[in-house]
């Protein structure tokens, strides 16, 4: 069961609404994704806090409905 680009956009856009968002298909098959997510919420954590922050706006897709996601955090400068 594949995921759409957008959705894994709007799932992570719904929980931080700041956020600057880019996600790319890296197989082209829906299962491998990398994703750039830039919040001013990241800011003063840990780069593994604020995977985690994402992971949990994925709604515990990770594993399932979405296979591999490379993830690049940060808040902005």
């Amino acid at each position: 069961m594949a995921m759409a680009a957008a959705d894994i956009e709007a799932l992570i856009k719904a929980a931080l609404p700041d956020a600057s968002i880019t996600v790319e298909d890296l197989a082209g098959d829906g299962d491998h994704y990398a994703a750039t997510v830039v919040s001013a919420a990241f800011r003063g954590l840990s780069r593994v806090r604020q995977h985690q922050l994402v992971y949990s706006a994925l709604q515990g897709r990770m594993g399932g409905a979405l296979h591999a996601l490379a993830l690049q955090t940060s808040a902005p400068d």
